[in-house]
């Protein structure tokens, strides 16, 4: 059995997580731990939150441990939300107000299209092409490593299913057209998820 601290509050994160590894892990909460505050992300880089999180998880509780830092990239919206996809509307991690925002802003950007279309403008159509993706930084006896996964798709013109978690309502997979991953069984989802790429690439190595 493998034990480690898994930097998350966000229960959807750690059943996945759990569903995901198996049960030769054994996943631990931050809080069970003692560590109550939440875990500072202020890096420019998923790459260096996760990093960030995972340290500060260490230092703090000198245990095995990994965390995972996953943005939404949106290409008409020059890569955004990006890392500020939880916050991308406020600080209150609010996903409703978070999804809101990036629908709205595409359709800003068609309306402006189409204007510019009307006057003659040769202009191209916006794309609602985007992708997750997922870093994990796992310490292990003291040393870092990482992992990486992407999921690539389109964004929704509008909220669809009651599952998943985060922007899964109106994120469509390519696995699965027409369907976003809201829609989906959970068990489809981590098949094919971001999320489940990076954790599976971390199992992997703890087989080798």
């Amino acid at each position: 059995m493998i034990n480690l601290v898994f930097a998350t509050g966000n229960s959807g994160k750690l059943r996945e997580a759990s569903e995901i590894l198996g049960q030769e892990f054994k996943l631990v909460t931050p809080a069970e731990v003692g560590i109550s505050e939440e875990i500072p992300e202020t890096g420019k880089t998923l790459k260096a939150n996760s990093l960030q999180k995972a340290q500060y998880l260490f230092d703090k509780c000198g245990s095995d441990c990994f965390a995972d830092d996953t943005g939404l990239e949106v290409d008409s919206l020059g890569g955004a939300p990006g890392v500020y996809t939880a916050r991308y509307a406020g600080e209150d991690k609010d996903f409703n107000k978070n999804m809101d925002k990036v629908l709205q802003e595409l359709a800003i950007k068609e309306c402006e299209a189409s204007f510019a279309r009307a006057m003659g403008l040769s202009v191209r159509k916006v794309s609602r092409k985007a992708r997750f993706k997922s870093v994990i930084t796992l310490i292990f006896k003291g040393e870092k490593h990482f992992f990486e996964g992407t999921l690539e798709g389109t964004i929704a013109r509008k909220k669809s299913g009651n599952g998943g978690f985060g922007y899964d309502p109106i994120f469509l997979s390519e696995d699965y057209p027409g369907m976003t991953l809201a829609d989906i069984t959970e068990e489809q989802k981590n098949a094919i998820s971001h999320r489940g790429k990076a954790l599976r690439a971390m199992s992997a190595w703890f087989s080798e």
